[in-house]
């Protein structure tokens, strides 16, 4: 009996993958070949050329270039202002992305193509466009100075410049699964004597929480990379509005090499730590609140 149900499932296994559809992928070893290949040319071996420049300084010239007050600064300001933007296009990008999931309003197409507008733009056009609008007799910078702010050519300009450009990241990772969420569910939690905010916080949240982490790194990674937009808008003052990409730049032009790999493999180091704990963060939430 059991030799019969053994030959039975396997003649239902072979009839099954007789016919199973051919896959349009190559089959695992190729793909995972190509794959890694793709990767090592394209990230991994620069990469790996940047932590080995840097390395020919030592631990001791690295300790030195990390330790400079000016490249604290850089380090400080970039990385503080890339995570308040984030947050900050996390938040509100989640508030825009739901206005133009749930609600049909005149000009809505518009609406959709401007957030996607800072992905097109060139970065050196949206810095120069901020930094016409925010300079002290700019369109929006005159009203704020005054009110007594400055704008453009401080870190208010450059956290400006981020949020710009970090914004579509926030709003198209929620878009679609706000699209999933059936409102269904919102008129249940309602009829059970929920409010707006418990409704909120326990039902529309919970499977959104992990595309609202996507989108913080996304929009982290791209805050810290910055540097189109930023360098015409954050007058580029030393310990002031510098940023790390702007001081490795300036390392270059000063054909001190070494110094800007130092620079460089510290962020990446930073980045790749922070990316890290997000990511974590993100799998806890996933399994949590029970979306995979």
């Amino acid at each position: 009996m059991g030799t019969f149900a053994a030959m039975s499932v396997r003649g239902k296994s072979q009839t099954r993958s007789r016919f199973r559809r051919p896959s349009a992928i190559p089959g695992f070893p190729l793909a995972f070949g190509y794959t890694l290949t793709y990767l090592g040319l394209i990230v991994l071996i620069p990469l790996g050329a940047l932590v080995l420049r840097a390395s020919s300084l030592g631990m001791m010239g690295l300790s030195g270039v990390i330790s400079d007050e000016r490249v604290l600064s850089a380090l400080r300001i970039s990385f503080g202002l890339s995570f308040a933007a984030a947050l900050l296009n996390a938040i509100f990008g989640l508030v825009v992305a739901w206005v133009l999931v749930r609600y049909d309003f005149p000009g809505r197409k518009l609406v959709h193509a401007a957030v996607d507008l800072p992905f097109a733009l060139p970065t050196a056009v949206a810095g120069i466009a901020l930094a016409a609008l925010y300079a002290p007799n700019g369109w929006i910078g005159q009203p704020l100075a005054a009110w007594g702010i400055k704008a453009a050519y401080t870190p208010l300009g450059i956290f400006i410049a981020l949020v710009f450009v970090g914004l579509p990241f926030a709003v198209r990772t929620v878009e679609p699964l706000i699209v999933e969420i059936d409102r269904e569910i919102e008129e249940v939690s309602a009829t059970l004597g929920a409010t707006r905010a418990q409704t909120l916080w326990r039902v529309v949240l919970p499977p959104l929480t992990p595309a609202i982490l996507t989108g913080f790194a996304l929009a982290f990674a791209r805050a810290v990379g910055e540097y189109g937009s930023v360098i015409f808008i954050a007058g580029n003052i030393p310990y002031v509005s510098e940023i790390a990409p702007i001081l490795i730049v300036i390392r270059l032009e000063e054909f001190n090499y070494a110094g800007a790999t130092g620079i460089a493999v510290v962020m990446l180091a930073i980045s790749f730590a922070t990316l890290l704990v997000i990511n974590l963060i993100q799998s806890w939430s996933r399994r949590r609140f029970g979306y995979v």
